[in-house]
């Protein structure tokens, strides 16, 4: 298959509880999906982000039974680098990250491309758990709240006006991602602070879509992952007041 409408992107690692269950629910919705517009063609890109468990097993047992299905078997780098890795590889004209617990149901993902079922409405679409119409599912009080407090480092020292910059489901336009993810440094929990600055500097249309979110056990954020990532979060303020981000071309026509 060249060039989709749509590739997913699926950053993986030691998912094996998981990663079936939710290809195949991506898989199931996708080509519902696909089959009400004839230009809808899609593929779904697994990158297993060194693995030690049987994810790329999993993964590549299910690839030959379907050919929109591709794993990506890289050496471990962190979920930044495996998301960048996946979008250096997906084509299709908009390119959805997708987070592998499937947190959000895939009956949201419609949400964005409008409810008419069109094209998306902004360069860059930010599943939100914060935007009006949002709903949180299940989440433990002290996830929420910390959460909460990231958020606010996030606006104190990168980015403003932004309420969810750290929910799992994010698109992009072809254009973005070509622009954006070359200049993506980071490899740690702090890559979308800095992909969002990115695009805000670029001139990309970037809005949060509002989304059902579930919480599930079995997160990776660990009190020392959190204060990397915050740490990360600084850097990312400091290389926008040094200007370092503004090496991405504006938007065309801006």
């Amino acid at each position: 298959m060249t060039h989709p409408y749509l590739s997913v992107v699926i950053p993986a690692y030691n998912e094996e509880a998981r990663i079936a269950s939710t290809v195949k629910a991506l898989v199931e919705y996708l080509a519902t999906w696909s089959s009400e517009a004839t230009d809808r063609t899609w593929d779904l890109i697994v990158v297993s982000d060194g693995s030690t468990d049987s994810t790329a097993k999993i993964v590549s047992a299910i690839a030959p039974t379907d050919a929109h299905v591709r794993l990506i078997d890289a050496t471990h780098g962190g979920k930044g680098a495996a998301v960048r890795r996946g979008m250096d590889e997906a084509t299709g004209d908009w390119r959805f990250l997708c987070d592998a617990d499937l947190s959000m149901p895939v009956d949201n993902f419609g949400r964005f491309f409008g409810e008419s079922g069109g094209h998306p409405t902004y360069d860059v679409s930010i599943g939100s758990r914060e935007a009006s119409g949002a709903r949180r599912f299940n989440e433990p009080r002290s996830r929420h709240i910390k959460g909460r407090l990231f958020n606010f480092a996030v606006k104190l020292l990168a980015i403003r006006g932004i309420e969810d910059t750290q929910c799992g489901f994010k698109l992009f336009s072809a254009e973005s991602a070509l622009k954006l993810f070359p200049h993506q440094s980071l490899d740690g929990w702090a890559f979308d602070v800095e992909l969002l600055v990115m695009a805000k500097n670029a001139k990309f249309t970037v809005g949060e879509v509002p989304i059902d979110w579930y919480y599930s056990e079995g997160s990776k954020m660990t009190l020392t992952r959190g204060v990397l990532a915050v740490l990360d979060v600084a850097r990312v303020g400091v290389n926008n007041l040094m200007r370092k981000y503004r090496v991405v071309e504006k938007k065309r026509g801006m």
